[in-house]
């Protein structure tokens, strides 16, 4: 009887537990989105869509048909090609400048946290000062400067994301600086190096894969803006942001030219934040998933 009521108590305690790490079915849903955007941006050339350059006056903003299945854009281009290879563009800057922000911000945040001391109050406020530039003013200068490419604006939005990155890197390798696995690695005569690398960074690695996503999500956003502006990557090329851009002057006459990307951008940028928000939350050392 004791034993029946003592396992009938560790269920009741582990089951909130279990409740609270149940993943539900946005998550799921928005990893089914992601999986597919991935899918059709990499395999872009393989699938069975138009040319999204090749033009067809005669075919000016054509409504859906078989032959265009979205449609075409106001030069008679196809919108569902232009809207894949948009993708394309879209995920290869919102993801490429966060891992800039990841490693460089990563580093320098683990480096300051774990040493501390003027090293640490050194890259604090190197990153300060990086924060007090208006980031929209520094984008423009630099692209102005540097001309528009998608190189060039990956670099910049991925350099204004290493403050932020090393803020989370930093803020995580305080509070398991002083740990008791860190301090036992050190009464061993562990390196520095190794606590750093095979302590602390399987830790610390996860919170900052969360706001990584959150980051991608913010990148795509950025990208998209400043496309829409024609900052962004120069055309030809499309993004869903220059798309979006172009079908405002459509706006009367076919509305879905805007609406269509602004709607791929809107589901990417929600499932983004779902993943990031829900894997932070089970990677919060304060809620008991460290």
């Amino acid at each position: 009887m004791a034993t029946l009521e003592l396992d009938l108590a560790e269920e009741a305690v582990s089951q909130p537990a279990r409740k609270g790490r149940r993943l539900g079915v946005l998550f799921w849903a928005a990893i089914v989105w992601m999986i597919f955007v991935f899918a059709v941006a990499i395999f872009a050339t393989v699938l069975p869509i138009a040319d999204p350059s090749a033009m067809d006056m005669l075919e000016k903003r054509a409504p859906f048909s078989a032959a265009h299945w979205l449609g075409t854009d106001g030069l008679g281009r196809d919108e569902l090609s232009r809207l894949i290879y948009g993708a394309r563009i879209s995920l290869l800057v919102g993801i490429c400048a966060p891992l800039i922000g990841l490693t460089v911000g990563g580093a320098l945040g683990m480096l300051s946290g774990y040493f501390r001391g003027r090293a640490g109050t050194f890259v604090v406020g190197a990153m300060d000062v990086l924060l007090a530039f208006p980031p929209l003013i520094l984008v423009l200068a630099v692209i102005a400067f540097v001309g528009q490419s998608i190189l060039n604006l990956t670099l910049i939005l991925g350099v204004l994301g290493i403050p932020a990155f090393m803020r989370v890197a930093r803020a995580t390798t305080l509070t398991l600086s002083r740990r008791e696995f860190v301090i036992a690695a050190e009464a061993l005569g562990a390196s520095h190096a190794r606590i750093l690398l095979r302590e602390l960074l399987p830790n610390v690695i996860l919170p900052l894969f969360a706001f990584f996503l959150l980051g991608v999500a913010v990148t795509i956003v950025v990208e998209g803006s400043l496309s829409f502006l024609g900052l962004g990557v120069p055309p030809p090329i499309s993004s869903w942001g220059s798309m979006i851009g172009e079908g405002r002057e459509s706006l009367d006459i076919a509305p879905r030219l805007a609406f269509m990307p602004a709607i791929a951008m809107f589901l990417t940028v929600l499932s983004f934040n779902l993943v990031g928000d829900t894997l932070r939350a089970l990677t919060d050392p304060r809620q008991g998933a460290l």
